[in-house]
């Protein structure tokens, strides 16, 4: 008799936190959707003071060729509206809500992370059927001091859980911003020492500027500044003489600083990455320290101004968990240019004077020239 071959399963690969639709976001239910959409333009109002928020709601009216799906967009600057009469496709939402730092969720018609429940007569048999979307609840909203807590949702309500009036809008808001600092991504750091160092014909990481290894006298420097470091390497690249710090391969072959950064997400896709290259001889804390204090979450990147080149400086730069997506998009229309990525996004950008710090040695040359500049 044949042996039948044992199923193997899928490569297990660590998914990113959050929902369905986003890393941190809010599912309001239990009421009329008219009440639900006026409670959350009233938190997106205050919210928005301090991040960026949407709203994802559905329409009640029966429509063959307009648009029952709309994606409500609020930040600092504007409010935009993107109305679509396709649902939307599981599995593939995200990419819609990338740009945010919290969405909020009529509950009603969708499903959420995270749950503000409230206490609504109209709706307590609807609420009722839908208790398999109760997963965490934060925050319980009530009308008056007499309304309790149906029987029904007793086993989904932790001592935690908050009993709020409807009207104390700021306390909501409050709960929620306070919540959503938890959702601002640790640092870690990254060498990027896998190049073939070609011009140079030997490693660059190896090169001794600062009495050790360049990719070692970097990992050092992110050491203070990141919960951990790691060097990244090409495949081929032998680590059996690395001892200071773990190796991240490369998993996206042949794509340079690229391949790297989309290795280390891939890895550890819920983390910040703070990247530099290894041919840095002039790289300082101070400049990692400026890059570090001028962190913006809410973009894609935060990354230094380079003058000579009037583009953004992709050797040096923070990375947010939300480019592992755009990343992987610019890299299906066939782009694999970390700075093409930083110009065509929205992007913390540093200016700073002394940029010396940005100089890339890639040559015996520059080299010998780097080196007697580092004698004086």
């Amino acid at each position: 008799m044949k042996e039948s071959k044992k199923h193997t399963k899928h490569t297990a690969l660590t998914k990113p936190v959050g929902g369905e639709y986003h890393r941190n976001e809010w599912a309001l239910l239990g009421a009329p959707c008219s009440i639900l959409n006026q409670f959350a333009e009233k938190l997106a109002t205050q919210l928005n003071k301090e991040m960026r928020v949407g709203y994802i709601d559905a329409s009640h009216e029966e429509v063959k060729s307009e648009h029952p799906y709309s994606i409500y967009y609020h930040d600092k600057q504007a409010f935009a509206q993107i109305d679509t009469h396709v649902a939307f496709a599981q599995k593939q939402n995200r990419k819609y809500f990338d740009s945010l730092d919290l969405l909020l969720i009529n509950g009603n018609h969708f499903v959420g992370d995270k749950q503000i429940v409230f206490i609504n007569d109209k709706k307590k048999d609807s609420l009722r059927r839908k208790l398999d979307r109760l997963t965490d609840i934060r925050i319980v909203l009530v009308d008056s001091k007499e309304q309790e807590i149906y029987d029904f949702l007793q086993p989904f309500i932790s001592k935690d859980v908050q009993l709020i009036n409807i009207e104390e809008v700021k306390k909501v808001v409050d709960i929620i911003s306070g919540d959503s600092q938890n959702y601002i991504p640790l640092l870690k750091g990254l060498v990027l020492a896998g190049g073939k160092s070609q011009r140079m014909g030997s490693d660059k990481g190896t090169i001794d500027y600062h009495g050790k290894s360049q990719r070692e006298y970097e990992a050092d420097m992110l050491t203070g500044l990141c919960e951990e470091v790691f060097l990244s390497f090409s495949q081929n690249q032998s680590d059996e003489a690395v001892r200071s710090y773990p190796v991240i391969k490369d998993t996206f072959v042949g794509l340079g600083p690229y391949g790297a950064i989309l290795s280390a997400f891939r890895e550890h896709p819920n983390y910040a990455w703070l990247t530099v290259a290894c041919d840095l001889p002039l790289l300082n804390g101070v400049a990692l320290d400026l890059l570090v204090a001028r962190r913006n979450p809410s973009k894609l990147a935060t990354c230094f101004h380079n003058p000579e080149t009037n583009f953004p400086e992709p050797l040096i730069t923070i990375w947010e968990p939300r480019a592992y997506p755009v990343l992987l998009e610019f890299l299906s229309q066939g782009y694999s240019c970390p700075r093409k990525v930083l110009i065509n996004t929205e992007v913390e950008e540093i200016i700073v004077d002394d940029v010396d710090f940005m100089v890339n040695v890639n040559d015996p040359q520059a080299l010998s020239a780097i080196k007697e500049k580092l004698k004086k």
